[in-house]
């Protein structure tokens, strides 16, 4: 491309320029094997939080634990991601991503390898725990790595890369759990990310470079003001998932939990008011764009409930294993590889990103809605075509929100200050992890509301006087006969099977409501995305700078 061929104005051509001055213009072999161990670090823990909840019965039959409290096991897990995000930007800013990454992927694998084997309850909490704490570094380590490493041109593969990981992560963990069951051990649901963590650690030895200790001037971070900020977002956490079980306000565990998070986030804000910290920038956060890219990661979290509840909810209330539910999931993985790398040559060729973005958000809503015509005799080949199209609208959508967060983060001038581009990947670390959680609660008490008012309403139809439901009583008790002890005994089958019907087809219509939920909130996501503005240039005119720079840089 031509200098003549860019066309923009010129406070914009600075900030490119600034931008492309900012990331290596060649990229060799250690940066690349730098980007892809903390592009998989991403999808182990993806994949881990995945098989953690598909494989939680199990886990809790083998070593014998209640459902009460096995039901902490998966939100312990999340409490340390939650802990460690903020917490990131202080350990970041003083030992560098290298050393971090290393030590907690270490832990991590240990801790995988010997957790099936923690036969005791409080063992097993504490080690799912300090998992969670281990692998939450490598979610906002990523983006960190990422904008001051990457150069621009090969930015939009790495995008896709990270789609391919985190996101079919998310669609093969039934399919691969499944097998894991049925062929080796339901321990491997651990085992598997315990194996992939080394990969990992070897890429990130080979390709993130040494960095020095961040040395001692001016004024010392507060740890303090860290350890309250993530204290009280891991207590919000496991306050909002355990909240349905616990029946919410009426719950004095949950009232605990709440106020104290609550407590501790006001701690932090005052801390930060009395004496600013040199390692966070919230202000720098305060921009309409970053904002906006928040609150639109915080819903396409949302819609990825039609993979990780609905459609598997769907399948297994007529009895459904994982293996069985697994390949109408794996369908929206298969297109991920081929359309992701589509996405980057798009973007790369000054494709708009938010327009990729409305697409894919399009492509999800449209499978809602055929999703919406779900009754209670679907099979997993029903999803095959609506999952198909739902992983194109999760590829497209993921990196077009992602390469829309990359842009912000370099014309908002991350790349100015460490302090910048930490505060800023801890940011949206946050938003991703309470995004997804906040949208699986509210779908799962969205979907538990539902079930009680279609069987409610359902019920007015199946009353005892009804002579149509005394006829269906009075048949099936007559076919249940012959194998029961009695006629008495026969007749309380019948109502039961009677009663489950009722409860099968107000579960189907409490899933098609969800179907239809997904299918409004892509809608609002798409207000929101129109209300986005542009970036002053995309991937292909950055691309262009930044060799015309390294050109300029060679002739010299």
């Amino acid at each position: 491309m031509a200098a003549s061929s860019i066309t923009i104005r010129p406070s914009a051509i600075e900030i490119a320029r600034a931008a492309a001055a900012a990331i290596p213009s060649e990229v060799s072999t250690r940066p690349l094997l730098g980007i892809l161990g903390v592009v998989t670090g991403a999808g182990v823990v993806t994949l881990t939080s995945r098989m953690i909840s598909l494989g939680l019965a199990d886990f809790r039959g083998l070593h014998g634990f209640g459902y009460d409290e096995s039901a902490w096991i998966g939100t312990a897990f999340d409490a340390g991601l939650m802990f460690i995000g903020p917490l990131i930007v202080y350990l970041g800013g003083l030992m560098g991503p290298r050393r971090i990454l290393l030590t907690a992927a270490a832990l991590f694998t240990v801790l995988f390898i010997f957790l099936p084997f923690a036969h005791s309850y409080s063992l097993a909490i504490a080690m799912v725990l300090l998992g969670g704490l281990t692998s939450g570094t490598f979610y906002p380590l990523t983006l960190t790595f990422a904008l001051r490493n990457i150069p621009l041109r090969y930015l939009p593969f790495t995008l896709a890369l990270y789609a391919t990981f985190v996101d079919g992560a998310v669609n093969i963990a039934p399919s691969l759990y499944g097998w894991y069951r049925d062929h080796l051990s339901s321990n491997w649901m651990f085992w598997n990310s315990a194996l992939i963590t080394p990969l990992m650690m070897t890429c990130i030895y080979y390709g993130i470079p040494k960095t020095n200790s961040a040395k001692e001037s001016g004024k010392a971070p507060s740890f303090a003001g860290f350890l309250y900020a993530s204290s009280g977002l891991a207590m919000l956490l496991v306050a909002c998932e355990q909240g349905e079980r616990l029946d919410w306000w009426r719950s004095g565990v949950f009232n605990a939990l709440f106020v104290v998070g609550v407590f501790f986030l006001l701690c932090a804000l005052v801390q930060r008011l009395c004496g600013p910290n040199p390692l966070v920038a919230l202000p720098y956060l305060l921009k309409w764009n970053t904002m906006l890219l928040g609150l639109l990661l915080f819903w396409f979290r949302f819609t990825l409930c039609t993979t990780i509840i609905l459609v598997p909810q769907a399948l297994a209330i007529r009895g459904f294993e994982p293996d069985q539910i697994g390949p109408a999931i794996i369908w929206s993985a298969v297109p991920l590889i081929p359309l992701a790398f589509t996405a980057a040559l798009l973007l790369q060729r000054k494709f708009d990103s938010r327009l990729l973005l409305a697409i894919g958000l399009g492509c999800t809503g449209f499978a809602a809605l055929l999703n919406s015509q779900y009754s209670s005799m679907w099979a997993a080949e029903n999803f095959y075509r609506s999952e198909l199209l739902t992983g194109i609208g999760q590829a497209f959508a993921f990196i077009g929100l992602v390469g829309c967060i990359v842009l912000q983060a370099l014309f908002a001038g991350a790349l100015a200050k460490p302090e910048w581009v930490l505060t800023f990947s801890a940011f949206f670390h946050t938003i991703r992890i309470f995004g997804g959680t906040a949208g699986a609660i509210y779908m799962g008490h969205f979907l538990a509301q539902r079930e009680k008012l279609h069987s409610n309403l359902l019920g007015l139809h199946v009353s005892g006087g009804n002579w149509i439901t005394g006829q269906n009583i009075h048949a099936m008790t007559g076919g249940l006969y012959p194998k029961s002890p009695g006629i008495v005994a026969a007749g309380g089958r019948a109502v039961d099977l009677i009663a489950a019907r009722v409860r099968l087809q107000a579960y189907s219509l409490s899933i098609i409501d969800g179907f239809l939920l997904i299918a409004w909130s892509c809608v609002c996501a798409l207000i929101l995305v129109a209300l986005l503005r542009r970036s002053p240039l995309d991937y292909g005119d950055l691309s262009a700078l930044q060799k015309m720079q390294a050109s300029a840089k060679e002739s010299k």
